[in-house]
Formats: C-alpha cells, sequence, structure tokens
C-alpha cells in the first residue's frame, strides 16, 4: 500500500531533481560553443559516454526497483 505522503515526496523530489538535471544538461550544451571553449571529438565522446552509463545506472535501479516490487 502506497503511502500519500510517499507519493507527494516522490513527486517532489522527483519534480525538482529533474528539473536540475535538465538544467545542468543545457550548461553542458552550452560548452558547445567553439568561440568560448576548445575540445576534442574524445572530449565530447567522454561527456556523452558518462551521462549514458550514468542514465542507464539510473533507470537499472527503476527496472530492479519495479521488480521487487511485483505487479
Amino acid at each position: 500500500m502506497v503511502r500519500e505522503d510517499d507519493r507527494q515526496k516522490f513527486v517532489q523530489l522527483a519534480t525538482s531533481r529533474v528539473s536540475r538535471a535538465l538544467k545542468d544538461i543545457q550548461l553542458i550544451g552550452n560548452l558547445a560553443n567553439r568561440s568560448n571553449y576548445d575540445y576534442t571529438d574524445e572530449d565530447v565522446a567522454k561527456i556523452f559516454k558518462a551521462l549514458n552509463e550514468e542514465i542507464t545506472a539510473c533507470r537499472k535501479r527503476f527496472d530492479m526497483s519495479n521488480k521487487k516490487a511485483g505487479p
């Protein structure tokens, strides 16, 4: 049984954390401005590899949690 307080807490934290993550991703995108920054294709690959790995790990945590909870 899901308590309403737990749901509200999840929604509040998820909203603020996702908003913050999206803003930070936008700031990473600002680094693409070649007039302000110097970077290599390897640098870009490292950034996206790290982001993709963390998103994958996060998704796995949600998937594992759902499997434990059952239908």
